[in-house]
């Protein structure tokens, strides 16, 4: 099973590509997480454009989600669960033989068409969070639930 997170932003500080790819380097060879970062979409300073922006941004994410991958998207008002839950997701997922992709909004979130293709909605916090935050706790939640199904013991109850 390979893990994609597709992310809306690029030119991310060096502390978060530094943490992403620690964790993202502690995957199992097994479950290898992979990002791919999508430009956003040109701004203007028009105002009423947001729409027309995030439908650009949802076409390049579309186009970037792997064929037949499940789709989880990142959304405040998505639902929240524990990391236990989250690793009976992975175990699941690996079990039906299925791709994961990851998808991260950009500035201004994400358009309602990629959430209404989600195959789970899901918020890692009711806080809204920095977009480069969020690949760095993405990334270690996903490391955190790979080593609870290994039986490692970096996760403690």
């Amino acid at each position: 099973m390979k893990l994609a997170i597709l992310a809306v932003g690029h030119r991310m500080p060096d502390w978060v590509t530094a943490a992403y790819e620690e964790y993202a380097k502690r995957m199992p060879r097994e479950m290898p997480l992979q990002l791919k970062e999508l430009k956003p979409a040109q701004r203007s300073n028009a105002t009423g454009d947001t729409p027309r922006w995030l439908k650009t941004e949802a076409e390049h994410i579309e186009a970037a989600i792997p064929q037949g991958a499940l789709r989880v998207v990142l959304d405040e008002r998505g639902r929240s669960f524990p990391t236990r839950t989250l690793a009976d997701h992975l175990e699941r997922w690996r079990n039906d033989g299925r791709d994961v992709a990851f998808v991260i909004g950009g500035a201004d979130g994400l358009d309602d068409t990629i959430k209404s293709r989600a195959d789970l909605l899901w918020s890692l916090s009711p806080l809204t969070l920095p977009h480069g935050l969020v690949r760095v706790v993405l990334a270690e939640q996903l490391y955190r639930a790979s080593s609870l199904l290994a039986g490692h013991p970096y996760h403690r109850d």
